[in-house]
């Protein structure tokens, strides 16, 4: 009962795949370098959910990584707006959205 990868399935191994890689197993996909470079603007926010959308449907992303993915990043505007909200006074509010800020 070997697998094309050489792990048993009794075993449940499965191999290591790589969402970003053009290799057998995974198409390239289009939020995968955005994500790699890491989300730090409301632009870089924008693009990421726009390409992951554009994977969900063309289907080289699972849509369980897809819902992971679109709750992580709901996460992430929830501690933006917590910032914006009940920063201290002093901070001047920025005209742009910062996800991560020091980056």
């Amino acid at each position: 009962m070997e697998s094309k990868a050489g792990t048993t399935k009794a075993n449940g191994a499965t191999p290591k795949r790589s969402p970003d890689t053009n290799g057998d197993q995974t198409p390239p996909t289009r939020s995968g370098p955005i994500a790699a470079a890491g989300v730090s603007t409301g632009e870089d926010f924008a693009a990421l959910m726009s390409a992951l959308m554009s994977d969900l449907i063309d289907g080289s992303v699972s849509p369980n990584i897809a819902n992971a993915t679109v709750n992580a990043g709901g996460k992430l505007l929830k501690v933006v707006e917590m910032q914006y909200r009940y920063g201290s006074p002093k901070e001047q509010k920025p005209l742009t959205l910062t996800l991560a800020p020091g980056r």
